[in-house]
């Protein structure tokens, strides 16, 4: 809600100690402006509300208010805008990634082909009398090969790949070459990044369908540490659910703790029994998003960029070669060790993350395993778990609110509303009275 500068200086005249009847008749505004602008401010400044005996509410504010706004809005505005900024800038980070990678391997076999074209050349002027095949040095015809330049085709429906793919296959990578590289060396992210979020949506979506009263063994399934007690009825780990939804424990006369939350019983809407999954399930990792293309595009990039670094490395020896020649084998020759570190890292980082994802995918496996064990143990419930459940059931209670049963809402006038209780009272008391004659 944007603020009201009338209100402010209301305010700011009043010495920050206000009503909502001070702030209308100081600014000459609706009662009710005044104190949604009142509440807003008091919300964005800081301010504290202050109860009177007689019920009136006393609005106090810090003299520096206005600074405070000034710098939470400013900071607000920062934040938007670095949020703008770093979605192109790790953009470009993502795909920088594979610029490096084709820039690399494009030095590399420069270089190489610029070295073997000097030792040609030097050794057909040194042995011009010998046979010109035997005087040449051996070229694998890999590095000369135009063909070699089919990797970095964007068109990954080119006639060289159509005999390779199934011919029903019409749908294009969902992430272009450059990001598919990004993916490739460091995934795409925690797939459960918002598993806190489900966990309790589930958990309250499971007290709300069993309404408002549950037992422990109803909530196990979706949650983790519930302690190396858990077969020995260790309940503890009930305690955080408590706290979150407001709930309170209720002892059956046999000793047994079901769990009471009085306030989700009570809805605006009728929204009956919610579907759910039986227990919380956590996504195991994923690898790539990438395509099967593209990640063996990038393996075998990156192993035609570590070979070469290798190859480079055997034909710069000990760095003459480099000197004699100069120019861009001389700058190649300078960054060598960046070249050949990336590439190592290139192929060593997944390598290292993909035993990782198993690593952490077979912990997944285990707490889903655990999680789903105890919804069977739930399903298949024995007769104390039963009598539990049954107990439970005596706190289970749903009201919906329906409009007919509003005694005020903000929306309309309060007299209005009145007049409309009171004939509703009246209403009921001569059906009564019908009744008993």
């Amino acid at each position: 809600m944007t603020l009201n500068p009338k209100i402010m200086q209301a305010v700011e005249r009043l010495d920050y100690r206000v009503t909502v009847g001070d702030v209308a008749a100081e600014a000459g505004l609706d009662v009710n402006l005044a104190q949604q602008g009142l509440l807003a401010l008091a919300s964005d400044a800081g301010g504290n509300l202050q109860v009177a005996e007689s019920g009136e509410i006393v609005y106090r504010f810090p003299k520096n208010f206005r600074a405070i706004l000034q710098t939470k809005y400013l900071r607000l505005r920062l934040k938007e805008w670095w949020h703008a900024i770093w979605k192109v800038l790790f953009y470009l980070i993502r795909i920088s990634f594979g610029i490096i990678l084709i820039l690399s391997i494009v030095l590399i076999i420069t270089a190489i082909t610029i070295i073997l074209i000097a030792l040609n050349s030097a050794n057909q002027d040194s042995n011009s009398s010998r046979d010109s095949d035997g005087g040449m040095v051996f070229v694998p015809n890999f590095w000369f090969s135009p063909d070699i330049f089919y990797i970095f085709y964007p068109d990954y429906n080119s006639r060289r790949y159509e005999r390779q793919r199934p011919s029903h296959s019409d749908e294009k990578p969902s992430m272009n070459f450059l990001e598919s590289v990004f993916s490739f060396l460091f995934g795409d992210g925690n797939p459960n990044i918002d598993l806190e979020e489900r966990r309790w949506k589930a958990i309250g979506t499971v007290i709300r369908n069993h309404r408002g009263a549950v037992v422990a063994e109803q909530i196990a399934p979706y949650l983790d540490d519930v302690g190396k007690g858990y077969d020995r009825d260790y309940e503890s780990y009930m305690l955080p659910v408590l706290t979150r939804f407001n709930g309170q424990p209720e002892v059956s006369p046999k000793g047994e703790i079901i769990y009471h939350f009085p306030e989700l019983q009570a809805s605006a809407s009728d929204r009956g029994y919610q579907s759910i999954s039986a227990y919380l399930k956590e996504f195991p990792w994923q690898f790539s998003k990438a395509s099967a293309g593209q990640i063996i595009l990038a393996i075998a990039l990156g192993g035609v960029n570590f070979v070469g670094a290798l190859a480079l490395g055997s034909l710069l020896g000990e760095g003459t070669i480099a000197t004699q020649i100069g120019g861009l084998v001389a700058f190649v020759q300078s960054i060598y060790w960046v070249l050949l570190g990336y590439g190592t890292a290139f192929l060593a980082i997944p390598l290292i993350r993909y035993f990782w994802i198993q690593w952490r995918n077979r912990a997944i496996a285990t707490r889903n395993a655990q999680r789903q064990e105890r919804a069977v143990r739930l399903n298949e419930a024995d007769e104390q778990l039963r009598e539990k459940m049954d107990f439970a059931r005596q706190y289970a209670l749903e009201t919906v609110i329906h409009e007919k049963d509003l005694v005020y809402t903000i929306e309309r006038d309060l007299v209005e509303q009145e007049l409309e209780q009171a004939d509703r009272i009246d209403a009921e008391w001569q059906r009564r009275l019908s009744q008993e004659h």
